[in-house]
């Protein structure tokens, strides 16, 4: 790898050693003085520092996509006014542990770039969660659920009222809400036979999220915890994402290609998207045994 920084050293040094002022601070703070001075004033390519550095572009990069990961799913559900494909056990027990984990990881003091999503996607998980009691008939249900995550999140917050020992407790009882939120999503979506309104972006991204945060806890987090909450949140999101595959030309699954741009796949004559209809299972003619 020598010769190649070799190579670039002359053009990109006087690029890197006349950054703005803003930023340089933000790469100071973020890489720390050895790791600043390796990577951007000298230019040398050092392996930790490599590492680091990989570690900390990949989290600001989740954080920022974080911030409209879930705006096609709320678009989404917009539009339609229906909450089909969409689970709700499955968003109340992932924005729990999201919330637990966001208390858990601001008052350990880790670096915002390991943890900082949780906080953009719990927030739209409430959004959404809401929507779907909402449009479900629930609107008393939607406002109890808003008013318990924001006391429960307060709660978490304060040394006070949930103590260190209490707080370890509930971050290794929100890896598995984590892990355990997916499933009832996976059950709902082969029970319908189709992933409805569940938005294929906020999946595919979720899967590539989960990976990423593997690397990045290695690198910088010395916690099991997270690291096995991650590992089991990328198995099951792959499942999920599988699913999403699967069932893409269903007749119970809305039109995802819209979402990235593709040409809708032509209904085969004979089968509907409305009106009375007989439920299928899956795209394909399996029996299940």
């Amino acid at each position: 790898m020598d010769p190649l920084f070799d190579a670039l050293r002359p053009y990109l040094q006087p690029i890197t050693t006349n950054l703005p002022t803003p930023l340089n601070n933000l790469a100071l703070s973020l890489l720390g003085p050895h790791c600043h001075k390796t990577l951007l004033l000298s230019l040398s390519p050092d392996p930790p520092c490599l590492s680091l550095g990989l570690s900390k572009f990949l989290g600001l990069f989740i954080i920022a996509a974080s911030s409209v990961v879930k705006i096609p799913q709320l678009l989404k559900l917009l539009s339609s006014k229906s909450p089909a494909g969409i689970s709700f056990p499955a968003y109340l027990l992932e924005t729990t542990a999201y919330v637990i984990s966001l208390a858990y990881n601001t008052r350990q003091g880790f670096p915002f770039s390991t943890y900082g999503e949780t906080a953009l996607i719990a927030a739209q998980n409430v959004v959404i969660a809401a929507l779907v009691l909402e449009y479900g008939g629930y609107r008393g249900g939607a406002a109890v659920f808003v008013a318990g995550v924001a006391a429960g999140g307060w709660a978490l917050m304060q040394e006070g009222v949930v103590g260190p020992e209490m707080l370890g407790r509930a971050m290794a009882a929100a890896g598995v809400l984590g892990v355990v939120s997916k499933v009832p999503q996976i059950w709902t979506v082969w029970r319908e036979g189709g992933t409805g309104q569940l938005s294929a972006f906020a999946v595919f991204n979720y899967l590539v999220g989960s990976l990423s945060r593997i690397f990045t806890t290695l690198q910088e987090v010395d916690d099991k915890l997270i690291l096995y909450g991650f590992v089991a949140g990328f198995a099951l999101n792959a499942v999920l994402a599988a699913q999403m595959v699967y069932y893409w030309n269903s007749p119970q699954t809305a039109t995802h290609a819209k979402e990235i741009g593709e040409k809708p796949a032509k209904v085969a004559m004979g089968s509907s998207t409305t009106g009375a209809q007989p439920k299928v299972k899956s795209p394909t003619t399996r029996r299940r045994g």
